[in-house]
């Protein structure tokens, strides 16, 4: 009989450290907010898949549209012989495009894909090379993206010097006492010693830091980074990769702020937990590379793409905006009573747009000292609960929730007394 421990001692012989396990718990099946392991314990599931699973595990839906696709053909290529599935993704998601005039899409099967091309794109609209992300934001594991990714350790270390002409500025928070005016200054730094304008293709931006530690970009630095992308045609990248398809309380997540962007990356909830990720953008811009330029031999899979027509039906069908900004607010009520408690660990900073909800696990009540051994305490105490919960953030101190939005009232009200229950076991 395979179990846990046979298993992670088979991964461990085979499969390199580099690629981390948060726990060494094997999947066995799962069902919308539920997993069951290989030994046969249930886990309600507030991580999602790392925000994959905003329709939950295997909706019905979902799995009858790949099941149909099956039966028709797994590939051609698109390059070669396209195929209407990917034709009918882009246009919906043209449709859904947050910014005014006509908008293209272009499907790849990575988050990070995505955002390497939304890059080659606003290079070739622009003619210009450099570009600006910011600290603590992550946009993925390659070269390029791994040097847009605002953190050094664990995804840049050992992996030398990064490609030139990549800037990063302070991203404002609170815990880390760092204000919007802080980060427009450094901008304008940035403009005077090390870059003129006129050389910068495009800033990228998380509307909400997710491996940062889920902290919402204020609208104020949005607008304001939209009037210096106008004022110097510079182009303006959301990278929705995490906060797209409804989890925050809208479709995406800039549109809590009323900015419009040239470009966004999308990835994870767009299938239902099948590859699938792409670029939308104001179709001039989109049109600036060459035929050929853009596009991957397994880029926008036609199973995956059936399953992302029926996701996109699923969030309009149950009403998964709404239902974000219902089950967001139940989390935070939850979240604020244990905060009044002395008997778990402190924990402060509740925040978060919709159902993309994340807490500081601190050293002391009413300080921001992060505690980084007490939130590994919660995760493990939790887990060992039945509840599935990730960390985050830059200090390894922030607790992410990224249930399904597809949970039940029921089965979300047990994953938040079993998370009581973590950060009480948690208290030693």
């Amino acid at each position: 009989m395979t179990t846990n421990a046979a298993l992670h001692a088979r991964r461990t012989a085979a499969i390199p450290r580099g690629i981390a396990n948060a726990f060494p718990v094997y999947a066995a099946r799962a069902e919308n907010a539920e997993i069951w392991d290989v030994d046969g314990r249930r886990f309600v599931d507030f991580a999602g898949g790392i925000a994959v699973l905003n329709t939950g595990h295997r909706h019905p839906k979902v799995m009858a549209a790949v099941a149909g696709q099956l039966d028709a053909f797994t590939h051609t290529a698109f390059q070669v012989f396209p195929y209407e599935p990917y034709v009918a993704v882009c246009e919906r998601l043209n449709a859904l495009a947050p910014f005014s005039g006509a908008a293209k899409s272009i499907l790849f099967s990575t988050g990070a894909e995505a955002v390497e091309n939304a890059i080659k794109i606003a290079r070739a609209h622009t003619g210009r090379a450099g570009i600006i992300a910011f600290a603590g934001g992550f946009h993925g594991r390659t070269t390029m993206t791994m040097a847009l990714t605002g953190k050094v350790t664990p995804y840049k270390k050992k992996f030398g010097v990064a490609p030139a002409g990549i800037y990063h500025l302070p991203f404002p928070s609170d815990t880390a006492d760092v204000a919007v005016a802080d980060t427009l200054r450094a901008l304008d730094y940035l403009f005077r010693a090390d870059i003129d304008p006129g050389d910068v293709a495009a800033i990228i931006i998380e509307p909400v830091q997710g491996e940062g530690g889920f902290l919402p970009a204020p609208a104020e630095l949005l607008r304001a980074l939209r009037e210096v992308c106008d004022k110097h045609g510079i182009v303006l990248i959301a990278d929705e990769i995490q906060t797209g398809f409804a989890r925050t309380g809208k479709m995406f997540g800039i549109e809590n702020s009323g900015v419009e962007p040239d470009l966004l990356t999308v990835a994870k909830s767009l299938a239902g937990g099948f590859p699938l990720s792409g670029v939308i953008g104001r179709a001039a811009i989109m049109d600036a590379a060459e035929p050929g330029g853009l596009g991957g031999t397994y880029a926008g899979s036609p199973v995956a793409c059936a399953a992302a027509l029926a996701v996109l039906d699923v969030i309009a069908e149950e009403k998964l905006i709404d239902r974000a900004n219902t089950i967001g607010a139940r989390i935070k009520s939850q979240l604020e009573a244990q905060a009044s408690r002395n008997d778990v660990v402190p924990i402060a900073a509740m925040r978060g747009p919709g159902a993309m909800v994340a807490f500081d696990v601190v050293k002391r009540r009413g300080t921001n000292e992060p505690d980084a051994d007490a939130t590994k305490r919660v995760v493990q105490a939790a887990l060992a609960n039945g509840l599935v919960l990730l960390s985050c953030g830059v200090n390894g101190n922030t607790i992410r929730i990224l249930n399904p939005l597809t949970i039940s009232d029921a089965l979300l009200d047990e994953g938040l007394a079993k998370l009581g229950r973590a950060l009480a076991a948690a208290n030693v």
